[in-house]
């Protein structure tokens, strides 16, 4: 147990039920065939029953004591959006300690109140996000993103976003291929960037069948092949124009970048699953060259392909050797 990294979510009355389910789910799930990795627990400024939005109450064990031992501490949404000075110096002293800090929607304001936002950026769910920017006017305040990460503090916006910057946390504690496989038992998509918009305009009746999702996975299954914003237009039977304009709508990014996130994304599953060569590891994901694999890849981790391998290519290998021969075959 004691080589598991823990991690910690701190409830606060009235408790947002699905935020501390987003942490749960992703930490607290013991997988058949995957290794675990965390240790989650629970704790409260008050131990004992915590009200929650939902009408019931939990009953949470452990005091702010728990902090002092975690490696990472999460707020699971913080409905008064104002922390008790105990919590606050409690956090502080967690992060002074080398903990990691992240926030679920409106667990920000606890992060912004404890000082931890100060002169960098950070996100929370739109409708909040005009009041943080005017309460802590030192934190740049992001509404759009899905979630701001930078290292020993995280923030993300409500709901869903909270599962993303969690799957988030595990692929940058254990790469991508595991995260991966934690993101297919939870039937998610693997792997949702930050930068993508919180919200996207809703499409009108007669443009439902627009959805960019078949047009995804045929381009999923053809990374290995070109693929220009023209052959993504034509598949869809569009213009690129209007192609951009759907990306941009439902995805907040472009068909380029799209693109070029899902050559990265493979290509480090394949760094940390295979003992393929960069420059086959490029072909295989498109990139066509080892040079431009590197290049791509500093630009967006800011590490060589090199150095990510040697970063998780030997716990992926112990991993494997946990899991049954049946479920080998299983690669996501």
């Amino acid at each position: 147990m004691s080589s598991e990294h823990r991690v910690v979510a701190l409830a606060s009355p009235p408790l947002a039920t699905f935020e501390l389910s987003c942490a749960a789910e992703v930490f607290a799930t013991v997988r058949p065939g995957l290794a675990r990795h965390y240790d989650f627990r629970v704790c409260a400024e008050t131990p004992g029953p915590v009200p929650t939005l939902a009408g019931y109450s939990i009953t949470v064990t452990e005091g702010l004591t728990a902090l002092e031992n975690a490696d990472t501490v999460v707020i699971p949404g913080w409905q008064t959006r104002t922390a008790p000075a105990a919590v606050l110096s409690a956090l502080r002293r967690a992060y002074t300690r080398g903990a990691r800090i992240a926030a679920i929607c409106s667990g920000s304001f606890v992060l912004a109140q404890a000082g931890l936002l100060d002169g960098r950026r950070a996100t929370t769910h739109w409708r909040l996000a005009a009041e943080l920017a005017e309460r802590f006017p030192a934190v740049t305040v992001d509404s759009d993103v899905l979630y701001v990460d930078h290292g020993d503090v995280a923030t993300s916006a409500g709901t869903s976003a909270g599962i993303d910057l969690c799957l988030h946390l595990v692929r940058a504690d254990h790469g991508a291929a595991y995260a991966a496989k934690v993101a297919r038992h939870m039937v998610m998509p693997p792997h949702r960037e930050g930068g993508q918009l919180q919200y996207a305009i809703a499409p009108s009746r007669a443009r439902v069948s627009d959805s960019l999702a078949p047009l995804l996975g045929w381009a999923a299954e053809r990374l290995g092949e070109p693929l220009t914003v023209d052959d993504l237009a034509a598949h869809a039977g569009v213009s690129a124009r209007t192609l951009a304009r759907m990306f941009a709508a439902q995805l907040g990014t472009s068909p380029g970048q799209w693109v070029l996130a899902q050559r990265i994304a493979g290509a480090r599953a394949l760094l940390e699953e295979t003992d393929l060569s960069v420059d086959a590891i490029a072909a295989r994901v498109g990139l066509s060259s080892a040079t431009n694999l590197r290049r791509r890849f500093h630009d967006v981790l800011r590490t060589t392909p090199a150095a990510y391998r040697r970063a998780f290519r030997l716990r992926t290998r112990t991993e494997s050797e946990t899991i049954p021969l049946s479920d080998r075959g299983d690669r996501t």
